[in-house]
């Protein structure tokens, strides 16, 4: 079954209040099996535009990227991250 993956471009605008999002964010979707595979560090821009801030995040399954994506304790906190962030957010479904 292929595995699943939120990617996220995210240009953080209150880096006072971001820290509170990722802090709350890690232990529901590592309860839903996430692996963060890229979370910052650092990355350049070789065509197009993106977000300062690059995120990868790994799950068993689409359908558990989806669940994730769709819990409400998620959505509670995710709002943090929509105060202190402009994001682009992408659910996709990787090779088998």
């Amino acid at each position: 079954m292929p595995k699943g993956y939120i990617i996220g471009q995210i240009t953080v605008t209150d880096p006072n209040g971001y820290p509170e999002y990722v802090r709350r964010d890690t232990p529901i979707l590592e309860s839903h099996g996430a692996k963060f595979v890229v979370r910052g560090g650092r990355s350049e821009v070789m065509e197009g535009t993106a977000g300062d801030r690059q995120v990868v995040i790994e799950f068993p399954s689409y359908e558990a990227a989806m669940d994730a994506w769709n819990d409400p304790a998620y959505q509670e906190v995710a709002e943090i991250r929509r105060r202190c962030a402009e994001s682009t957010i992408i659910i996709v479904e990787g090779v088998d």
